[in-house]
């Protein structure tokens, strides 16, 4: 990047830059030395071309979008390929942001992305009606892999992409395409995950099934000895559903590559991975072992709050010291499709003493059903701005890993209501660390509903437990988006990341368990032992033998 700005906030420049006032002085004329030296230096100090990934959009959008933006900051060039339409979020647009990142996105088509969001509205309606289970989970990796082909099949995107030689690229973990695009382009990858540790892909961390939860377990890490024999079947299946998830993506990875270079399958892209970024941090995550190669950067999206806007400041006033609760299900959920949970969903909050200020498209709000008068909707919510604010009680959420870590940030208790994915997991975390309760959505009541947030307004426990686990989350050295991007230029600076990847990503499963040293060592033990019982029995055979006769 060429503006002074920039140049002044890439690592390597700043440390040239003290080098140099180190030998020269802080005089003027020194001054002139010291850029003189800077600008003859530039060629070696050039930032380096990113590309960021964002095939699904929503709450991952957002993510990217906060990394991409951080790294421009720093002063390297970045680009986002960004899938439009994938899915649609009301009240929301993908403009990006002025004076930073480059952006070039792609879109399957108006029909499609009809058709798509057709499907997705369905499957809302399926999570309110507690209707999640792994088939929906491969159907949407089903339309993901069809996304793929797609998108690899575009000559002219594909073509752009590989010109730009770029150094390295940072994608979403969640979705194997991404994984397939930066092999198909050759270029060197970090994954970043959106998620917590216990992924429902595996991600080659050690995990002893004895305190750390399989996803979908819904565990937490103190197991009795049934939740420890549910963990360890929820354990062997994890090899086999990842094995059903790539099987929806080997055809296509299959397609696009060579006969003898296509990718082995998940796990064999999972490790090519220079480094894992985790959306998570140990405010909300279960401690468990690390490898050299992760690093945990959860809270991207959390900053000071800033004052709302007059209108919302004016709504807000009016319910005093009582205050206000905050209501959104995720930024893909705009509306409540069920007719009798948003009835009762009404009813209780129509009950508090406080304002609710929800996230619902005004426009899909049934007719036949009134609007309290402490109930005001809006499409889009200032989210961080409004947990920021000191009136704010309660986070009535759908338990996604950003607003849990926006809660934890702005230390506000929370009401949990999963509805699909890791949200279930999530909510059992910080249950367990005391953030909040959780309804499943089959089972609120108004009479649920309000007494629930009634108790978490008004328990101390539960403010107080928030205010600590913000202190943990906020007293971390390094602040999580400069931990990532310095993570970043150090893969970058030190030419990869294989010197953070142990021998065991390369092992077989059986030597990485020592199954192979377990059988020699059996059959070094019982060899004897057969051995010497079968002389007893052929001793006794001809005993018996010899006595007949």
């Amino acid at each position: 990047m060429s503006d002074t700005n920039s140049l002044t906030r890439n690592p390597v420049w700043n440390d040239f830059g003290r080098t140099c006032r180190s030998v020269c002085g802080t005089n003027n004329n020194m001054g002139t030395v010291f850029w003189m030296f800077s600008l003859l230096a530039f060629p070696v100090l050039e930032s380096a071309k990113i590309l960021t990934v964002s095939l699904i959009g929503g709450s991952h959008y957002l993510l990217l979008d906060e990394i991409s933006n951080n790294l421009h900051q720093r002063g390297h060039e970045v680009r986002m390929l960004l899938q439009l339409g994938n899915p649609v979020i009301t009240g929301f647009s993908y403009a990006g942001r002025a004076d930073s990142y480059q952006m070039t996105t792609w879109s399957m088509g108006e029909d499609y992305v009809t058709e798509y969001n057709g499907w997705f509205m369905e499957q809302q309606t399926q999570f309110l009606l507690g209707r999640d289970n792994f088939t929906t989970f491969l159907n949407f990796m089903g339309h993901l892999s069809y996304q793929c082909d797609r998108l690899l099949g575009d000559q002219e995107m594909m073509t752009f992409l590989q010109k730009e030689r770029y150094d390295i690229t940072i994608l979403d973990a969640f979705n194997p395409c991404s994984f397939i695009l930066a092999r198909k382009l050759g270029i060197d990858y970090i994954a970043f995950h959106p998620g917590t540790l216990n992924s429902p892909l595996s991600m080659a961390l050690p995990s002893p099934v004895s305190y750390i939860p399989v996803f979908g377990s819904q565990l937490s890490d103190q197991m009795n000895t049934w939740g420890r024999a549910k963990n360890l079947f929820y354990s062997l299946l994890a090899p086999i559903g990842q094995e059903l998830v790539w099987s929806t993506f080997r055809e296509v990875a299959e397609r696009h590559f060579d006969s003898d270079s296509p990718p082995g399958g998940l796990e064999e892209l999972h490790q090519g991975a220079e480094l894992w970024a985790f959306n998570t941090d140990f405010s909300l995550e279960f401690p468990q072992p690390l490898m050299p190669y992760t690093v945990l950067v959860g809270g991207l999206l959390n900053k000071p709050a800033q004052p709302p806007e007059q209108d919302i400041e004016l709504w807000i006033s009016n319910f005093g010291e009582a205050g206000f609760v905050v209501v959104t299900l995720g930024s893909m959920v705009s509306s409540v499709s069920v007719d009798s949970l948003l009835v009762e969903l009404v009813a209780g909050f129509s009950r508090i003493p406080q304002g609710v200020i929800w996230r619902y498209d005004p426009e899909r709000w049934p007719s036949h059903l009134d609007r309290p008068p402490n109930l005001r909707l809006m499409d889009w919510l200032p989210l961080n701005d409004l947990l920021g604010h000191k009136k704010v009680r309660v986070f009535v959420t759908h338990g996604g890993q950003n607003s849990l870590f926006q809660a934890v940030y702005h230390a506000v208790p929370v009401l949990g209501i999963p509805l699909f994915g890791d949200q279930f997991d999530n909510m059992v975390r910080a249950k367990t660390k005391g953030l909040g309760l959780t309804i499943k959505p089959t089972h609120i009541t108004r009479e649920l509903l309000s007494s629930t947030i009634q108790t978490l307004s008004q328990d101390i426990r539960f403010k107080s437990s928030a205010l600590s686990l913000s202190r943990i989350h906020k007293s971390h050295p390094v602040p999580p988006a400069l931990r990532l991007t310095q993570w970043v230029e150090h893969i970058l600076q030190s030419g990869g990341g294989a010197h953070l990847r142990p021998a065991s990503l390369t092992q077989p499963w059986y030597q990485r368990y020592l199954l192979d040293l377990v059988l020699l060592l059996s059959l070094g033990l019982l060899g004897p032992v057969v051995i010497c019982l079968t002389c007893w029995k052929n001793k006794n055979s001809r005993d018996q033998h010899e006595k007949i006769q």
